[in-house]
């Protein structure tokens, strides 16, 4: 009996080219065979029914799969993919003895029948293992482009050299039958419990005569076509990254669906603001349970009621009500039903300053007592244009590199992703590649060398500006595979751009006594493909929200200029 489905791993985000690779290679190459003409029926027998379908974009994140808004046919026999003369000529053996049932007894609908566009299996090779119990289907076309995209060392070559090697491992496996199905669990993959088909003969369909035969994609359609016609009590859905080609299958009344399995948020969902206003009634809620004590200069309140049920460690909750004193705490213990808070330091006070800079609003605050945070490795700040993300972070840097010496120095990287077109190659040396990236870096520290050597002369200010920048390494990200970083402090600007993939190999580097910091503005992704659901910072919050030494804030209130705040909230 197959196990129930549990929550996969999540892939990584496609490319940016990927579907343009594929489209070109369809371009390019000749169709393998003529699918227009009928010859024998294919055979799937092995599929068995299952009572709970699962869409394309199940969510992988520990929830349970959303249900299709699809109508479900009715219960259907195990042969639901076959004929009864197809059944009938396979020998017993291909089906294992646990899956062999006796046809009409299941009163479940059948399972439902994936057919995988090419750009699903470049964008996410493991893609195969991520349709929980249901089926698989690979039209001979896709094998062409995956074979024509292979050659080469970027992003989509190699995950078309990994989804042929995964399908050559399971063609390959002792007792296995193309023709009756390759069970997907046999590699280990214990939550796919359907099984793989691929097209071992052409399939009759009769697609519009405006459809040109010849094209990859149109192929592809005509596969979905006629698999919908040969088997009506399966639900056949075509899964593709090409937005196009789903548009035109729903166009000719067949299922289309999006492979959304590395959508960290659906829509409607709200990114992890990582604070939270506490109740006007807070404190006549906690007044007869309530503990409270000294340490350490910080007064911690033991707190507990329906509040606890919403608190993540290291969550950020404030109090602010008229005629009462303001409490501005952070979550450090979560035990049962009780919960600690531990007061911050006030950073908006001249005397806290962080190398000259103190916070103006209260997410400001939130977000330096995270950077100064020894016990905090791992800080994401997220936040409109002129919230103060970066000069926040590089005032914490210098502090804790020059002042505090704990750590040797500043290391900065970032997505390099032009906002319109490239002006081409650059000269120089690493770093002066990255000059022209950089921008916000030197503009920052003009500000923050001006306040620290204001009284100091022409003299002072340069041996400042020396210092300053003997301490800060500019470093691209397409370097960062296989190095370790000992004791510094990682700023990564412009996270939104990342995919989820660059985000992990990058966080990935952080060696003994290293603190990393991501920000980005979710509202300016200038990544092909990426969205506010898929990008690498969002999937960094997600999947570091509650972790004891990780946090997160989002900064509401702009204050670069009354210019640029208005302009970010009506443009």
């Amino acid at each position: 009996m197959p196990l129930p489905p549990a929550p996969a791993k999540k892939a990584a985000r496609l490319s940016a080219d990927a579907i343009e690779s594929t489209r070109v290679a369809r371009k390019r190459s000749e169709p393998a065979m003529d699918l227009s003409t009928s010859l024998s029926p294919l055979t799937l027998e092995a599929a068995l029914p299952s009572p709970a379908p699962a869409s394309a974009s199940a969510r992988s994140n520990g929830a349970t799969p959303k249900p299709s808004t699809k109508a479900k046919a009715p219960g259907q026999a195990v042969a639901a993919l076959a004929n009864d003369d197809a059944t009938a000529s396979v020998p017993p053996t291909r089906l294992a003895p646990q899956r062999r049932r006796k046809a009409g007894t299941l009163a479940a609908g059948p399972r439902r029948l994936f057919v995988l566009d090419t750009n699903v299996l470049m964008h996410d090779p493991t893609s195969l293992f991520r349709f929980e119990e249901h089926d698989i289907f690979l039209p001979m076309i896709v094998l062409e482009e995956l074979d024509a995209n292979k050659k080469g060392m970027s992003e989509v070559a190699r995950n078309a050299r990994q989804a042929s090697r995964t399908l050559d491992t399971l063609a390959a496996q002792r007792g296995g039958d193309i023709s009756a199905g390759l069970p997907l669990s046999a590699l280990g993959n214990k939550d796919a419990t359907g099984h793989l088909f691929f097209q071992t003969s052409p399939l009759q369909h009769e697609l519009p005569n405006s459809l040109p035969q010849g094209k990859a994609d149109n192929q592809i359609l005509g596969v979905v076509q006629a698999l919908k016609m040969k088997y009506p009590g399966r639900e056949v859905v075509l899964v593709s990254k090409d937005i196009n080609m789903r548009v035109k299958a729903r166009a000719l009344g067949l299922a289309a669906e999006d492979y959304e399995n590395d959508k960290t948020l659906d829509d409607g969902e709200l990114l992890y603001p990582g604070s939270l206003a506490l109740p006007p009634d807070f404190w006549t809620r906690q007044s007869k349970t309530l503990e409270s004590w000294q340490q350490g200069g910080h007064t911690f309140y033991r707190i507990s009621g329906p509040i606890v049920e919403q608190l993540v460690i290291n969550q950020f909750v404030y109090y602010e009500a008229a005629g009462e004193p303001s409490l501005y705490a952070r979550v450090t213990e979560l035990r049962g039903k009780q919960a600690v808070l531990k007061t911050l330091k006030d950073y908006t006070h001249l005397k806290n300053a962080v190398w000259g800079v103190t916070s103006r609003n209260r997410e400001q605050n939130f977000a330096l007592n995270l950077l100064m945070d020894p016990d905090i490795d791992f800080v994401t700040l997220a936040g409109t244009a002129g919230t103060g993300k970066t000069l926040m972070a590089l005032a914490a840097g210098l502090t804790q590199v020059l002042d505090e010496r704990r750590y040797t120095e500043i290391i900065m990287t970032r997505a390099t992703v032009s906002v319109g077109e490239d002006i081409g190659f650059l000269p120089g040396t690493e770093e002066e590649k990255m000059g022209p990236w950089m921008g916000a870096l030197d503009d920052n520290l003009e500000f923050l060398a001006k306040g620290d050597g204001g009284n100091a002369g022409e003299w002072g200010r340069a041996a400042t500006n020396e210092l300053i920048r003997s301490r800060i390494k500019v470093k691209s990200m397409n370097f960062m595979r296989g190095r370790t970083f000992m004791n510094k402090y990682v700023i990564i600007d412009e996270a939104q751009n990342l995919t989820p993939k660059q985000m992990k190999t990058l966080i990935t580097r952080a060696g003994p006594g290293t603190k990393i910091i991501c920000m980005g503005n979710l509202a300016q992704i200038d990544t092909p493909y990426l969205t506010e659901g898929s990008s690498g910072l969002t999937y960094a919050v997600d999947r570091f929200k509650g972790w004891p030494h990780g946090g997160h804030i989002t900064l509401a209130r702009g204050e670069r200029s009354r210019l640029a705040d208005f302009a970010s909230d009506v443009l």
